[in-house]
């Protein structure tokens, strides 16, 4: 550890030296070869962002001898987009004002005469991003953004969002697929990494769906898609990463917000406030939701061979559930000066899931049946989330900056449930299974980037991250009355997990003046453990990474090319490692291995957009080859008849091929209407371990499918009405397929005067009352095939309305955060649970 802390040291050395070497600031620097200005003319202008209208700080600002071709003088905007040069000699010039993400301006023919000011006044700037907006000319915002190396899309403007989470959200973005749990996968991958406002969280390191639903969808700005992330983000993701950027305030004065809503199935509200003066601003906000009225059924029939025995068990089961979720904030930030701003955060984030199951179960041994077993169970899966940062940003000059960002962040978890066994109607006995668990990071992290010459950027920086689980699990009988004790071949158990992460990196960006751009990085990651199981120690070796990643684009006439290649590693999460022996239905049990070891996956994508006409389309075609998968493995069990244990190894390989397919078609500036489909053809391969421990070859692959639709319309005197639909097809597993499911929604809103608030409605799923998952595994030992039935129609009323007078600012720069993206999510997104729940703390199913 001495050694991490040494070099974070020497990088923040190295980043104090830089700023006492830099001097000033902003100040005015001549390009390289400019001849010294000895004139008594003066050129001064703003330069602003010609769509947001916003000034552009730090533009570099140039002038060239129109004779000669020679630069003379050169100089970068402040911080409100104002630049001046003084001294200039009279002559004839040329102009060249340029900034990352925007295209270079050029003024020509400016005549400068001794003793004269000449004032260019406000000079715009055009954004580099190919966006929708460019095409439909029309004054809402853009859909989509291109970048090199990830998708943005702009979700500000959902009618329907009112009174939904971000998995709401999420379901329409490209790429991207949701089940009605929330789970969330992205080109048919669920490992993936989920960021809010570039910051991990511990409780989406539990369940990304469980982090999901404590996001209002309103409250989202904008959603990244990052299918190849560079070198500065955490190796994570076979699939890649999630950025959920929230909507944030500039502006000065006090405001409130107040958002509710109210359905069938559940109810919210929402404050938030924002006070911003001068230099400092402060946030504060709140968000709370109620599920409530949601019932389901299953159904379940699986045959396993165990010792010779054929067992057949037959099982239904109908229940209830109810949640809480909240999300609390409390924001801090404050510009020291022009080029230094200090941000601080306080999170926090509460969810409370209550359902109840009944089981019938009837179970046959070589044909005969036995006695059939009624099982009532309460589970109880609560946890509480705290997440603290101090963010600190220094600029030096445009594009060279340095920052150093802190983070800590704890979740504790309760996963619980009670059973009450009964036989011919009367209580025979009863169970309890009790789990805590508790996740703690502490992050510190520093970056630097400075520009080379014109069109070259360079990136690097370090980063620590000690990360420490414990669980604490209990299993626990009972008779009809008295007190609980231990169950002697299901003991009560611990597990402590330490986990250090060093890493460093270094990445480079270039742009050539036939539109090339290229972004190449070496990442470095090294990782300690240790860890006991029931005080024994697991031997767990620790494991070095180097991952590189290159994106290529290319700008064409209205199109953007490109190529990327990249390494992830997933490391298993608390879920995959927690040992708890879940028997909420004894029939399908689940289990946790604190064995696993990490995944490595390369990716490969080329893909293309580009605009024709009115539509803009996007096609990926990409690659994905991960050994030493961590996945789902199922076995029965043969000392509990009928049983079948779900728990998670490294089975062995995926080979993935697939295309992601996306057009947005602006029907008129008012009316657009969205497209897409994801295609992907998996191929699972490894070995399980059977019954009697012997292993066993497995091997499946298949198609996935998912397409649907999504048609907006903003019409006269504020009102805007939405239609989503979606369809997703079976998924392939090791051992079989889940079925599919479809999704659809209308929403309609009605903007108050001014704009001041809005009411609408909205409504999911309300043409049937209920949607069925249908599901078969197989393998040498068993068959399973299994019916959940979700109850999801749902209706709700929303409002929202906002309180106080502001004023605009000019944007700000923003302060760097930590983002820890490391850590495998902990649900299968394929999973199927049978009414009982994922190990270490998972949400029930």
């Amino acid at each position: 550890m001495k050694r991490y802390l040494s070099f974070l040291l020497l990088l923040l050395a190295f980043g104090a030296q830089a700023q006492f070497q830099q001097g000033a600031p902003g100040s005015g620097t001549a390009p390289a070869g400019a001849s010294v200005a000895q004139g008594t003319g003066r050129i001064s202008g703003i330069i602003v962002d010609s769509t947001a209208g916003k000034a552009v700080e730090f533009a570099s600002v140039a002038i060239y001898n129109k004779a000669t071709g020679k630069p003379v003088d050169g100089t970068s905007a402040d911080d409100k987009g104002k630049f001046a040069l003084s001294k200039v000699p009279a002559g004839s010039y040329k102009m060249l004002i340029s900034f990352l993400g925007f295209q270079t301006k050029t003024i020509d023919n400016l005549e400068v005469a001794d003793g004269k000011s000449l004032d260019l006044g406000t000079v715009k700037l055009v954004s580099t991003a190919k966006t929708l907006e460019e095409v439909t000319v029309t004054g809402q915002k853009a859909l989509i953004e291109e970048k090199v190396d990830r998708l943005v899309y702009n979700a500000d403007k959902d009618i329907a969002a009112k009174g939904g989470d971000a998995s709401d959200i999420l379901r329409k973005v490209p790429m991207l697929t949701v089940d009605l749990d929330g789970n969330v996968s992205l080109r048919g991958s669920s490992n993936i990494r989920v960021l809010i406002n570039n910051k991990p969280s511990t409780i989406v390191a539990s369940s990304v769906a469980d982090a999901l639903k404590q996001i209002p969808a309103d409250q989202i700005q904008t959603v990244e898609v990052i299918t190849s992330p560079s070198a500065k983000y955490d190796a994570e993701g076979s699939g890649g990463i999630i950025n959920i950027i929230t909507k944030k305030n500039s502006l000065q004065g006090l405001n409130l917000n107040v958002d509710t809503g109210a359905g069938n199935r559940g109810a919210m509200l929402g404050l938030n406030g924002n006070y911003r003066k001068g230099k400092m601003g402060i946030s504060l906000g709140g968000f709370g939701r109620a599920n409530y009225n949601t019932p389901t059924k299953s159904s379940l029939e699986q045959t396993s061979l165990v010792n010779g025995n054929t067992i057949k068990t037959s099982q239904t089961g109908t229940g209830n559930s109810n949640g809480m979720f909240g999300r609390y904030n409390l924001g801090f930030d404050y510009d020291i000066s022009k080029n230094q701003s200090l941000t601080a955060g306080v999170r926090y984030g509460l969810r409370n899931m209550n359902q109840t199951q009944d089981y019938l179960t009837q179970i046959y041994t070589n044909a005969v049946a036995g006695s059939a077993s009624n099982r009532n169970v309460d589970t109880k899966n609560h946890s509480n989330t705290i997440d603290a940062n101090v963010d600190y940003l220094r600029t030096f000059k445009p594009q060279q900056e340095w920052s150093i960002s802190t983070l800590y962040s704890r979740n504790d978890l309760t996963n619980n449930f009670d059973a009450n066994i009964l036989e011919s109607g009367s209580l025979a006995g009863r169970q309890r299974n009790l789990n805590g668990n508790v996740n703690q990071e502490f992050t510190l992290q520093t970056d630097y980037q400075t520009p080379i010459k014109k069109n070259q950027m360079i990136e690097f920086g370090a980063k620590g991250i000690l990360r420490k689980v414990n669980s604490d699990y209990q299993y626990l009988v009972a008779g009809p009355t008295g007190g609980y004790s231990p169950q002697e071949n299901n003991p009560s158990g611990t597990l402590d997990y330490n986990q250090n992460i060093a890493a460093a990196y270094t990445a480079y960006t270039y742009t050539t003046a036939n539109k090339y751009t290229l972004k190449a990085g070496l990442r470095y990651e090294y990782t300690t453990i240790s860890a006991t199981a029931n005080h024994t120690e697991i031997n767990i070796p620790n494991y070095g990474n180097l991952v590189p990643s290159i994106n290529l684009s290319k700008q064409l006439k209205g199109a953007t090319l490109k190529l990327a290649y990249n390494r992830r590693i997933q490391r298993p999460g608390i879920q995959q490692l927690n040992p708890n022996f879940n028997t909420a239905n004894p029939q399908n049990i689940s289990m946790g291995n604190p064995y696993l070891n990490p995944e490595l996956t390369d990716n490969v994508e080329l893909g293309l957009s580009k605009n024709i006409g009115k539509t803009f389309f996007n096609v990926a075609f990409f690659g994905r080859f991960t050994d030493n998968l961590i996945t789902q493995v199922r076995t029965p069990i043969d000392t509990l008849a009928g049983s079948i244990l779900t728990t998670y190894q490294n089975i062995g390989s995926e080979h993935a091929f697939g295309t992601n397919i996306f057009a947005n078609i602006a029907l008129t500036p008012k009316i657009s209407w969205n497209l897409f489909s994801n295609i992907l053809h998996t191929t699972l391969q490894g070995k399980t371990t059977g019954v009697d421990g012997t292993s066993i070859d497995a091997k499946n692959s298949g198609v996935n499918v998912d397409f649907g639709s999504m048609l907006s319309a903003q019409l006269k005197n504020g009102w805007g009405i939405q239609g989503f639909g979606m369809m997703r097809g079976p998924q392939v597993q090791l051992q079989g397929r889940m079925g599919g499911f479809g999704f659809y929604s209308v929403g309609v809103r009605k903007d108050l005067a001014n704009k001041k608030g809005s009411i609408g409605i909205a409504a999911e799923n309300f043409l049937t009352s209920n949607i069925r998952i249908h599901t078969e595994l197989t393998s040498p030992q068993f068959t399973q095939v299994s019916n959940m039935y979700m109850y999801n129609r749902g209706i709700r009323l929303t409002f929202t309305y906002k309180i106080g007078k502001m004023s605009m600012e000019p944007s700000r720069k923003k302060t760097k955060s930590v983002n820890n993206d490391d850590v495998k999510e902990g649900g299968d997104q394929n999973q199927q649970q049978q009414g009982g729940q994922q190990s270490g703390g998972g949400r029930s199913r």
